[in-house]
């Protein structure tokens, strides 16, 4: 590994073969609905429903008291706080999201592998991208039993913040609605359209 970190390990078979299905797993998605709860650094915890569709789509809404929705329409990821009638806007490009909800997920060669760990009924793997304009990393949990299928995820803000994702409920493969991914823009008159 590189004095600063962001080389990435060298890959044996055996890690190889974790990071292709991983890959894979994300490749069959088409859509993926489910619960979650959000746990972050300084130990808050907000859950809600959230909806994916690849390339590109999601759309986490959180539960009350809450008025958070974090959407995603494939070009932008949009953090919009309802109570304060406020919105941060980045390139989705620019997030670790870019590398598992692309059109074609091919982890070999878009991210840095940093982790991988298999044990008898879990895959861990942690990516980051290879793209120097998209920092932070992620952390992504697979269960393998019954079937392969992605349990939780902790994101690693440039500032070295944490966030955990752990999702449950799952539905694979369902019909979602597109226009739920549309980024309606915030604003503090209800009447005004965007």
């Amino acid at each position: 590994m590189a004095p600063n970190g962001t080389q990435g390990i060298t890959l044996d078979d055996a890690q190889m073969k974790v990071v292709k299905t991983v890959g894979d797993y994300f490749n069959g998605l088409s859509t993926l609905q489910g619960s979650f709860v959000q746990s972050t650094a300084d130990g808050k915890k907000m859950k809600g429903k959230f909806s994916l569709m690849r390339p590109g789509k999601f759309r986490f809404d959180y539960a009350p008291p809450s008025k958070q929705i974090i959407i995603s329409d494939g070009e932008y990821l949009a953090i919009q706080d309802h109570d304060l009638n406020n919105e941060d806007r980045v390139a989705l490009d620019q997030t670790p999201f870019r590398l598992l909800l692309r059109k074609d997920v091919d982890l070999v060669k878009d991210a840095k592998i940093m982790e991988v760990q298999e044990a008898e009924d879990l895959m861990v793997l942690g990516l980051q991208d290879k793209s120097p304009d998209t920092p932070g990393r992620i952390k992504l949990y697979l269960s393998t039993k019954p079937a392969l299928e992605l349990k939780e995820w902790v994101t690693t803000a440039a500032q070295g913040l944490e966030t955990r994702v752990e999702i449950s409920d799952l539905t694979k493969g369902g019909t979602i609605d597109a226009a739920q991914f549309k980024i309606q823009t915030v604003t503090n008159n209800p009447l005004a359209t965007p």
